[in-house]
């Protein structure tokens, strides 16, 4: 499964791509940031991560986007540019039929760490190891949208599992 990780945000949207199967060694295929100026207009800077995402899309064409899913914090005006950025590589991947996955940072981090208060130096060590790179990616953003992939990657078969059970046993008929 090759899979684009799209860590959402304004000014450094952090995206990374691994290839792999759960079980089996993960492969980085690419990693980087899409940037954008702090003080350009919001449409500008939506535009610009739009036209990154999909430079991202074309090269390394994955199978599924996972994306951070964005979650409440205390400053409001930085939780509308990370949701602005998230639904432009939502928008991107289902443009092109391209399935897309959410995750909580407490999820991504679990995953990779063990432990879903991992810090951001932890995660970006893990990240190393994971993919057997001689340094951590840089930024953390980067190292971020690496570990969304990694995350999808080994979650996807147990959810699958899981959603395919919850269909079988639904009850038939049921409108709501």
């Amino acid at each position: 499964m090759r899979v684009l990780g799209v860590d959402p945000g304004l000014t450094r949207c952090g995206v990374g791509v691994v290839e792999g199967a759960a079980g089996r060694p993960l492969t980085m295929l690419g990693v980087g940031v899409v940037r954008t100026a702090a003080d350009a207009d919001i449409g500008l800077r939506l535009v610009g991560i739009e036209r990154g995402i999909e430079e991202w899309l074309d090269r390394y064409s994955p199978e599924l986007v996972a994306v951070e899913r964005v979650f409440s914090q205390h400053n409001v005006r930085t939780v509308m540019g990370t949701a602005q950025a998230s639904a432009v590589a939502m928008l991107c991947a289902s443009r092109r039929g391209i399935p897309v996955a959410l995750h909580t940072p407490s999820e991504v981090k679990a995953a990779v760490t063990g432990s879903g208060r991992a810090g951001k130096d932890q995660v970006g060590a893990m990240v190393t190891r994971l993919l057997r790179l001689s340094a951590p990616p840089k930024p953390a953003d980067a190292a971020d949208a690496l570990a969304l992939a990694i995350c999808h990657i080994w979650r996807a078969p147990a959810q699958n599992r899981l959603q395919r059970a919850v269909a079988l046993h639904a009850p038939k008929g049921r409108t709501s």
